[in-house]
């Protein structure tokens, strides 16, 4: 399986961005553009994302494998946000030869209680009727009750595309749907005793609880060489919400 990438940058370190559930590698343009004047930098759509393949099971251990498949030989600073951080954590800590550092941007090695938004969104999705759809508007207007913030509603529509035989989602609704445990879930048991050695910056969202005290000790224990930082005035989309504050604690992590 390849994976759908965009480059940008012609020299400098290599920089890899694993974006989080229902995203795209396009999510993350802003910053690799400002990046890539002194560093060579890969988005990737992650599996059953944007224009990259679908799997047919959701297991955060295959995933990170796909991942690094796609890395080559030289080691990479590899950034994830959510879903793609704890794809990004698998892989440091399966592969720790290809990741030079890490940037987990706010989630934790952690099962959360619940998956109660995402499942929410994903029902909403999966109830639109593409059939009769005309337009875009017809379909934000859709969604409006149910997903009444505009830019989350807005983040979940630039998954909807209009091919020749009419709109799709690109994002592997039913998978998803399907394994929302696998998917907040997080595959401790089966990694062992694997840690990753080099260095780790933690970003978090100050007004966010995905990262918390309760799961220090892991986070201490899984990736000794780690310092977090919170963002202020960010919830879950630390990037989006604060994207200059982001890029400075980015740029004065990497290489």
């Amino acid at each position: 399986m390849s994976l759908h990438r965009t480059e940008l940058g012609e020299s400098g370190p290599r920089v890899v961005f694993c974006h989080g559930l229902f995203g795209q590698g396009r999510n993350w343009t802003q910053a690799a553009k400002a990046l890539s004047a002194d560093h060579r930098v890969l988005l990737l759509d992650m599996p059953n994302h944007g224009r990259s393949p679908w799997t047919e099971t959701f297991d955060f251990i295959e995933l990170a494998d796909l991942v690094a498949g796609e890395l080559g030989d030289e080691p990479v600073a590899l950034v994830g946000h959510s879903m793609g951080g704890k794809i990004a954590m698998c892989l440091a800590l399966r592969h720790p030869e290809l990741v030079e550092r890490l940037v987990v941007v706010d989630i934790a090695p952690a099962a959360y209680d619940s998956g109660r938004e995402f499942v929410g969104y994903i029902e909403t999705m999966r109830a639109l009727d593409l059939g009769s759809l005309e337009n875009r508007g017809q379909a934000e207007a859709a969604l409006e009750e149910a997903v009444p913030n505009r830019v989350v509603r807005g983040f979940l529509l630039q998954n909807l595309r209009r091919t020749d035989d009419g709109w799709h989602w690109q994002v592997n609704l039913d998978l998803l749907g399907d394994h929302m445990a696998e998917l907040v879930g997080w595959p401790g048991d089966r990694l062992g005793d694997a840690t990753y050695d080099g260095p780790v910056l933690w970003v978090g969202g100050a007004r966010s609880d995905y990262i918390s005290d309760d799961y220090a000790a892991e986070m201490d224990r899984r990736f000794p060489r780690n310092r977090r930082v919170l963002v202020k005035e960010a919830g879950h989309w630390v990037h989006s919400e604060q994207p200059e504050v982001f890029l400075e604690v980015l740029r004065r992590f990497l290489p």
